[in-house]
């Protein structure tokens, strides 16, 4: 707790309207003031050495006005921290450079499944990868567009992509994904409903390919294996603290949620599949005392914001 008769800290925040509109809800708001934070709005079309003052930045946006806005802010005031580096963001922001900083980690028993970039849709005959397949749009920018997921059964089903794309084996994985939320020094590891294992004598009765909008159809129509959700167990807490630790280092973030899943064929391995920066926090119990210690920690310097 803090002590309240001291100056609250000036938590300047600059994020998309639907960003905004999921985060900074009442309930974040009271909590973080209760505790000593006030989170302000700041206007992204202003410089920001024109607004606050502000004892740190929070962030979620991309564009390049906004990136020079940061900048300046930062030449003047290098001792206030900003979260995060838009260097750091864009890792995430590309779904190869994303999973890259997880093979450098070197982590027992973790990986990420084979993909490949796919920059023109010819020459698409010798992937030397195993169908099923999953495309997806290389940027991954929090646009409509890139959440535009395919399922792809066979070389037919390639056909109507629309490149750049990744392409990314298919792992079964017993339909359950494993969402692992990261907040400073804070993480929760979360079970959810994934798509359904696809056994290769199914597979033969699949074709083309399967919009991720549609997949959850995919075991009613017989092409998907049964999830036994309520018994699958967690992955083991010290491995996925290994993971957070590490990535935490790698790419000098400290707000971000990764997705794992287990190896259908190897139950010891786990797979990481997708990471993102500033993640859907809302969802998660108690979010707001996490966030509010966040701010705090960060203000304090008990968090390296990277090169803040």
């Amino acid at each position: 707790m803090s002590n309240l008769s001291s100056k609250p800290y000036q938590i300047g925040y600059a994020l998309t309207p639907k960003k905004e509109q999921t985060f900074i809800v009442p309930s974040l708001l009271s909590h973080a003031s209760q505790n000593g934070v006030v989170l302000t709005k700041i206007d992204p079309t202003k410089p920001l050495i024109q607004q606050g003052p502000f004892d740190c930045i929070l962030h979620k946006l991309y564009d390049s006005d906004w990136k020079q806005n940061l900048q300046d802010f930062a030449s003047r005031n290098p001792n206030i921290p900003i979260i995060a580096s838009p260097e750091s963001i864009d890792i995430l922001r590309n779904r190869i450079s994303m999973l890259e900083t997880v093979s450098k980690l070197k982590i027992n028993n973790t990986g990420v499944p084979k993909q490949i970039t796919i920059t023109e849709v010819t020459g698409l005959e010798n992937l030397k990868l195993n169908f099923p397949l999953i495309a997806k749009p290389l940027d991954a920018d929090g646009s409509e567009t890139s959440h535009k997921l395919h399922l792809i059964f066979d070389k037919d089903g390639l056909n109507n992509l629309t490149a750049p794309f990744v392409l990314q084996e298919f792992v079964n994985h017993g339909g359950v994904v494993f969402k692992v939320y990261v907040a400073g020094k804070y993480f929760r590891c979360v079970k959810r409903k994934s798509l359904p294992d696809i056994s290769e004598e199914k597979l033969v009765n699949l074709k083309g390919s399967l919009p991720f909008s549609q997949a959850s159809n995919l075991a009613a129509a017989g092409g998907g294996e049964g999830c036994k959700f309520e018994k699958t167990e967690m992955p083991p807490e010290s491995l996925v603290k290994e993971l957070v630790e590490g990535l935490k280092e790698e790419l000098r973030l400290n707000l971000f949620n990764f997705d794992v899943i287990r190896d259908g064929k190897n139950k010891e391995n786990y797979l990481v599949i997708d990471i993102n920066y500033f993640p859907g926090y809302a969802k998660m119990p108690d979010f707001e005392s996490v966030i509010t210690d966040f701010l705090r920690d960060v203000v304090h310097k008990d968090i390296n914001c990277g090169d803040n």
